[in-house]
């Protein structure tokens, strides 16, 4: 059975930081495309990072870039990101998910991937 579990939310004010973590378990994070998604109130989820097939390179949303980062710990099977320099329009609740390496998928889609955490609430206060 697979399982993603993300912490690591809370409320914040602009300009602050924090550092979400998704715990694995059921599957190995290296033969997966993991990835962050964020979905605010009224809106549809977006991604806004993952890692390429490769594992060589990260993406990210251009609403994010330069603000957060994407990184993993294989050993532990864990997936980060670090959100720095918070907006009030990145409030939103964060999930890890994961999507099985098929070649000629989406992976902006939500719909690409297979697994998917309950999420973390990211409020930002202005």
């Amino acid at each position: 059975q697979v399982n993603l579990v993300e912490s690591g939310g809370g409320l914040v004010q602009a300009g602050g930081s924090l550092r979400l973590s998704c715990a694995a378990s059921g599957l190995t994070i290296s033969t997966y495309v993991m990835a962050w998604f964020r979905q605010a109130p009224g809106k549809e989820r977006e991604l806004v990072a993952r890692f390429a097939w490769s594992l060589m390179t990260t993406i990210f949303a251009d609403s994010v870039k330069g603000r957060f980062t994407i990184s993993r710990d294989n050993a532990k099977n864990m997936v980060y990101l670090q959100m720095n320099n918070l907006k009030s329009e990145d409030t939103a609740v964060y999930y890890c998910a994961a999507a099985q390496k098929t070649p000629g998928s989406n992976w902006q889609s939500s719909a690409t991937y297979n697994y998917w955490g309950r999420g973390t609430q990211v409020t930002v206060s202005s």
